[in-house]
């Protein structure tokens, strides 16, 4: 059973991985994959978040410069002081709306039926907002002011439910803001940084007496492979937007929710 756990770990810890920069929501995939494989190696959401913070922390290793500069020049440095700026604008909306439903989301909205259609609306719309060809004027994300930062933090909002991909809803709404595909992704990578490590912080908190020693391992090896799975996938993604967009994603989405949706169906 142990062994089970174990392999089961390494698997959702690559899905994490692979999907959480990915605009398909890594939180529905973990769902679906969790539920699909019967994932119970780990009480409540305390694996889900520590593969989290691998991801993120393959973030932080790829951008280290990047974000060295911005915390060393944050007193100094204007462009420091800028990046850290929009960032913090954009986070505001879904800040505080997670704050506020927070306990309503994760009670109610954590559900497979809810991820599948998500999955399958958001799809649509990534394929409809690429075809409207929208032409980009920002193509760094040093051009970014705060109200378009803010606009961007309000389409984020979005995915406060499962399955709608926190990485899509910042992609598209830059993009739909007239931010050029590479800057969008890497906007919504270090929106990530934040918001994550925050809301880890909260269910960490929250889920802190059900840890036990046997957990351990098994989530020390989720971590590192959501860890190297990130790494991997980030590098190719920067790549593969830039020359082809996001459309691919869309499909995939609506095929795989529509799918995941009729097997669901089927079950009950």
């Amino acid at each position: 059973m142990y062994e089970n756990s174990f392999l089961q770990a390494l698997f959702l810890g690559i899905v994490e991985g692979v999907t959480e920069f990915l605009p398909v929501s890594s939180t529905g995939h973990l769902i679906i994959a969790g539920d699909l494989i019967g994932f119970v190696g780990v009480p409540g959401r305390i694996f889900e978040v520590v593969i989290q913070l691998g991801a993120i922390l393959a973030i932080c290793v790829l951008y280290r410069r990047r974000l060295t500069a911005a915390v060393l020049g944050v007193g100094s440095d204007p462009m420091a002081r800028h990046f850290v700026f929009v960032i913090l604008v954009a986070l505001i909306p879904a800040g505080v709306l997670g704050l506020l439903f927070h306990d309503f989301i994760v009670s109610v909205l954590f559900s497979p039926y809810v991820v599948c259609t998500t999955l399958i609306v958001g799809g649509i719309a990534i394929v409809a907002i690429e075809r409207l060809d929208i032409e980009p004027n920002i193509h760094s994300i040093d051009m970014l002011d705060r109200r378009t930062a803010l606009k961007i933090g309000f389409f984020q909002c979005l995915a406060l439910v499962p399955g709608v991909s926190r990485s899509g809803a910042t992609i598209l709404g830059s993009l739909v803001v007239g931010v050029e595909r590479k800057t969008a992704a890497e906007f919504s990578f270090f929106l990530a940084i934040p918001v994550m490590i925050g809301a880890s912080a909260v269910n960490l908190w929250e889920s802190r007496g059900l840890i036990e020693t046997d957990h351990i391992l098994i989530i020390a090896t989720g971590f590192t492979a959501a860890f190297i799975a990130a790494l991997i996938v980030v590098q190719w993604l920067v790549n593969f937007v830039s020359s082809h967009g996001y459309t691919a994603f869309g499909w995939y989405r609506i095929v795989f929710g529509s799918l995941l949706l009729t097997y669901f169906l089927m079950r009950t």
